[in-house]
């Protein structure tokens, strides 16, 4: 499956348009994408709503083919059966059949994925107990918590063994214990070698956990690379700013209950350049709109 030297994802001039309506009208929700993720690392897709991190996502698991450009996994088109055996994906709100344990479950999708006999029955009782529901196994799904919903979601993305494993918002409503426990969960995938690429909008927990991060807005790829890299660039950078800008900046950022202060210092954190680059790109296409 694994082309040698292929990166786990690599998206070259990805563009994904869609219509609407019967006038022929067209909404581009990913333009000209393109980015490589390593083998391996854990890699923080960002961006506000409505930027195309879930179009992109579906495009990389399968479900969209490209309006332009290409995805591939592993060095196989997404849009080939083979490429989606090498990923595992928990999306933002699973609705599982609430009427299965949890055991059930994952052994449902088990199947899906091509296991079956005792490979699949040590498989399921293998990935239960690494995301800590062993105990609560033969429970119905129906009666677990959001935190636990979203570790049972984690045992079926993980059970065939996938090289690859796509993560959106997995901590989404989880209280802080949970999403303690789901972040350790993924560090210890990285220490198996595996790749995740992970959405959140929780930044605090990307800049922890991600060895890599990229920042979308409409559709456009603003900034990739390290949190430490982009914090570097980052540093000081309202100086490039004008003073009609910084003043933007300023009122923006207080109506979020912030300062523009924040923005200075020895380094910047993800969620300050996070703000910075999409607010920037949106008075940029203010600027460009006739």
């Amino acid at each position: 499956m694994r082309a040698g030297g292929s990166p786990a994802v690599e998206l070259s001039g990805l563009t994904k348009d869609f219509a609407l309506g019967l006038r022929g009208v067209r909404l581009r929700a990913v333009d000209n994408l393109s980015l490589a993720i390593a083998p391996g690392e854990i890699f923080g897709l960002l961006g506000p709503n409505g930027s195309g991190k879930s179009t992109t996502i579906k495009v990389v698991l399968g479900l969209l083919r490209p309006t332009s450009g290409a995805c591939r996994v592993f060095g196989v088109s997404s849009e080939r059966v083979e490429a989606r055996l090498a990923v595992g994906y928990l999306p933002e709100a699973p609705n599982f059949y609430r009427f299965l344990s949890g055991r059930e479950l994952v052994t449902f999708y088990g199947r899906i994925c091509g296991l079956q006999g005792e490979t699949l029955t040590a498989r399921v009782v293998e990935v239960i107990a690494w995301v800590g529901l062993a105990e609560a196994a033969d429970r119905r799904v129906g009666t677990y918590s959001k935190g636990m919903l979203q570790r049972i979601g984690l045992a079926q993305a993980l059970v065939h063994d996938p090289q690859l494993v796509i993560l959106d918002e997995p901590t989404a409503g989880v209280d802080p214990i949970g999403a303690a426990a789901i972040t350790e969960l993924i560090r210890e995938l990285k220490a198996r070698g595996k790749t995740v690429l992970i959405t959140s909008h929780l930044l605090a927990q990307i800049e922890d956990v991600c060895d890599r991060v990229a920042i979308l807005d409409k559709g456009r790829l603003l900034a990739c690379g390290t949190v430490a890299a982009l914090s570097a660039e980052g540093k000081n950078s309202t100086d490039t700013l004008n003073s009609v800008e910084q003043a933007e900046l300023a009122q923006w950022l207080a109506a979020r209950g912030k300062t523009a202060a924040a923005l200075g210092g020895h380094s910047a954190r993800l969620d300050q350049i996070f703000i910075e680059r999409v607010e920037r790109n949106r008075q940029h296409t203010e600027e460009r709109a006739p």
